[in-house]
């Protein structure tokens, strides 16, 4: 039995946010019923495929129960509102406005069923001036700031290769919904969440942006010590042109690293300013990196304290000992991040699409 045992979920939402969050809970017992379109859930179709299903939607839905519903209709409205009557938690990620045109909005649902905890996902929020201003991931990080401080040497932002805006509002949304249930058991009453992708990444971005915070100008890459500035927090390329990284700056670390170069005169450096003081250290590590290939630093690193990492692909990764020791994939399935002790856990069932409709 999970920690969620007992809990009731109805998550209209498709994509990722929502589906993450509604995961997260059906992952630690909750019952979440997930309604539908006709057409599915968009992941659905989304490729690559594995047992039937995609391996995309199947991460992100299993355990759940598929109910196929058209809410415009009158037997979906009124499918809808049973569910309602009878669950703890209501999940949607439609544009602001839209439940409640469709009869469904937080004031009808709350008269329905004053215990529920209702939570909205969207880009911008639910009120302002870019509430219905259409969005996924990467408009949101570029509209954040984030997405011009990932860029390469030339300046040029890169698409971002983890939907950040995405995640961090389906994981503030989960922390919200519990919060919301925890308060219930004290009020009796439920709670209304307008979680928005915009504002669930900007307090990921504390560590970086404090100088735009304090109204000076805004951090750049070349000059940030997360983001690059900084030699002992950075990418370089081997001489196999493959990659590794210098994960830690701490001054231990640069001096294990240095003293085992036989450049103990550089070590100062890696305590320096950001920017242009370490571009000597950046320049050196640059050129010595290339002199030797990914495989050959891995083992010379071996024996160092240096926070030092290789740069594998996502084979690469999942193949790693660490992986299978902890856990961490059971077939196609990535497992939760959230294990208890003493509970063991298994994949859910991936449901068909309309499944569980009555």
């Amino acid at each position: 039995m999970g920690k969620l045992s007992g809990i009731r979920v109805v998550d209209l939402s498709q994509f990722l946010p929502g589906p993450m969050l509604s995961l997260m809970m059906a992952d630690h017992g909750a019952e979440v019923i997930k309604v539908e379109p006709a057409a599915g859930d968009p992941a659905r179709t989304q490729g690559p495929f594995a047992d039937g299903h995609s391996i995309w939607f199947a991460n992100l839905n299993r355990g759940k129960a598929s109910v196929v519903l058209d809410l415009k209709s009158d037997a979906g409205k009124a499918a809808l509102t049973e569910l309602i009557l009878r669950s703890d938690v209501f999940i949607e990620g439609f544009r602001p406005g839209v439940m409640a045109r469709l009869g469904f909005g937080w004031e009808a649902v709350r008269a329905l069923n004053p215990r529920i905890v209702y939570c909205s996902l969207s880009a911008f929020g639910q009120t302002g001036a870019m509430a219905h201003h259409p969005a996924h991931d990467m408009a949101v990080q570029a509209l954040a700031g984030v997405l011009r401080v990932n860029d390469g040497p030339d300046g040029t932002p890169a698409v971002p290769g983890v939907p950040a805006a995405d995640v961090a509002a389906g994981l503030t949304g989960l922390a919200g919904v519990l919060m919301a249930l925890i308060g219930r058991e004290q009020t009796g009453q439920g709670d209304y969440l307008d979680i928005a992708m915009f504002d669930s990444l900007l307090p990921w971005t504390a560590h970086i942006a404090g100088s735009a915070l304090a109204g000076g100008p805004s951090p750049t890459s070349g000059n940030q010590r997360s983001l690059g500035g900084a030699a002992f927090y950075n990418v370089y390329e081997t001489a196999d042109g493959r990659h590794v990284v210098l994960g830690g700056r701490e001054i231990k670390f640069a001096r294990s690293l240095l003293d085992a170069l036989g450049r103990p005169d550089l070590i100062p450096l890696a305590g320096a300013e950001a920017g242009a003081d370490q571009a000597p250290l950046i320049a050196f590590l640059r050129d010595i990196f290339r002199t030797r290939s990914r495989d050959a630093w891995d083992a010379f690193m071996a024996e160092l304290d240096v926070a030092y990492a290789p740069v594998l692909d996502f084979a690469e990764a999942l193949a790693q000992p660490h992986v299978a020791e902890r856990g961490l994939v059971k077939g196609h399935h990535i497992a939760p991040a959230i294990r208890f002790a003493g509970e063991t856990w298994a994949a859910g069932a991936v449901p068909e699409l309309g499944g569980d409709t009555p």
